[in-house]
């Protein structure tokens, strides 16, 4: 993949904007973005940015339950970090080498991130040609 980085918007669902726009997680500052070096998640204040050839998978998921899907998350299970805006479908990207999200610094790490896009599939397509 050449050229700039294909970006996907998050879907927001109606009951949940206003509550995450006091977040600052609207539209306009939520998005992934698929290039052929980097990926870069933006949700609100938070960011996850990670290298290409980190990412070792990728699946469709959903729908959730909305008390564990809608804003940022993480996940006692597996450390994993949610970025919810919908309860419909997301995709969740494993990677390789844990990254941080949630937290300032690099004390904590996410072996996965789940993000609730638009279109889960083109972002899956995306991620499976980037690479």
């Amino acid at each position: 993949m050449s050229g700039p980085p294909q970006r996907f918007g998050f879907r927001f669902d109606p009951p949940f904007r206003l509550p995450l726009a006091l977040l600052g997680i609207r539209p306009e500052t939520a998005s992934v973005e698929v290039g052929s070096e980097e990926l870069t998640v933006r949700f609100g204040p938070w960011r996850l940015r990670t290298a290409r050839g980190n990412v070792t998978g990728a699946e469709l998921g959903g729908p959730y339950r909305w008390w564990r899907a809608i804003g940022p998350h993480l996940s006692l299970a597996d450390c994993g970090v949610t970025f919810g805006s919908s309860v419909a479908a997301g995709v969740c990207v494993r990677f390789a080498t844990p990254v941080p999200a949630l937290a300032p610094g690099r004390w904590l790490r996410h072996p996965a991130v789940t993000v609730t896009v638009a279109d889960p599939d083109a972002l899956l397509r995306a991620l499976r040609i980037a690479g």
